[in-house]
């Protein structure tokens, strides 16, 4: 099975905080096969292990990187980033730098983008975006 659904950030955390939660029953709805992310929202929950100073928390992120696989990035990424970036800078709304190489990702991907952060990221031109974290 092809992956699906790429986690941002936001999304992985709120699984470290909440195990059991919300972002769980989704992943067990959508098949826990059809999941991934990138190797950039890996870093970015990396940093917040280091700066969160909590065994736990650390221990919780090292338990969700060895299940969920995590993409590298890879070539034709640099066109998406490219258009992208291009597109956000002319239109003067641009993302943050790693917000940008996700959105990248899914793109070259071509798969969804799971974030609680669809503000930022409903700018970038032919992305698809779920947020499970949303009540609506």
């Amino acid at each position: 099975m092809a992956y699906q659904y790429l986690l941002d950030t936001n999304i992985l955390s709120d699984l470290v905080r909440h195990p059991q939660g919300r972002i769980l029953q989704q992943i067990n709805r959508v098949d826990e096969n059809s999941v991934c992310t990138s190797i950039v929202a890996a870093c970015e929950l990396q940093f917040g292990a280091e700066k969160s100073d909590s065994a736990r928390v650390s221990q919780q992120i090292q338990r969700i990187l060895q299940i969920l696989p995590v993409l590298p990035l890879e070539s034709p990424i640099e066109k998406h980033y490219a258009v992208i970036r291009k597109s956000l800078e002319q239109a003067g709304t641009p993302i943050g730098p790693n917000d940008l190489l996700i959105a990248a990702h899914a793109l070259t991907l071509d798969i969804t983008l799971v974030t609680a952060n669809v503000r930022e990221f409903e700018r970038v031109p032919g992305i698809n975006l779920e947020n499970w974290l949303s009540y609506h």
